[in-house]
């Protein structure tokens, strides 16, 4: 199993493990053993609930892609009143890649109040 689409993680994780996950590992493949112990670099980055569930579903056999999944870790970050400067250091990339990604998205989430309205 190397190709799990990115909404099949987010569902199986959940936003915020999934989210853990990509920024941990990524653009990576990964192996995910059968079970893993407490000081596995998978249960650090998601937390041993999340890890137990990927495990379970996965483990043993399974060598997956983690996606970098930008447009949902923006997404992400945009609820949590993160600036555009913000998640493009996050994204690693420029503020106008930010500005461009929301641009694209059909229901872009509002900047939230981490910005200044200069016209209020």
């Amino acid at each position: 199993m190397t190709g799990k689409p990115v909404s099949e993680l987010a569902t199986l994780l959940g936003e915020t493990a999934f989210v853990r996950l990509a920024e941990a590992f990524g653009g990576t493949r990964l192996y995910v053993p059968a079970t893993m112990k407490p000081d596995h670099e998978i249960v650090r980055a998601i937390g041993a609930d999340a890890a137990a569930i990927l495990s379970d579903q996965l483990g043993g056999a399974a060598t997956i892609r983690v996606p970098l999944a930008r447009e949902q870790r923006a997404r992400h970050y945009r609820a949590q009143g993160r600036s555009n400067a913000q998640i493009a250091r996050m994204l690693g990339m420029a503020e106008t890649g930010v500005d461009k990604l929301f641009a694209r998205m059909q229901d872009a989430p509002a900047k939230g109040s981490a910005q200044l309205d200069l016209f209020a």
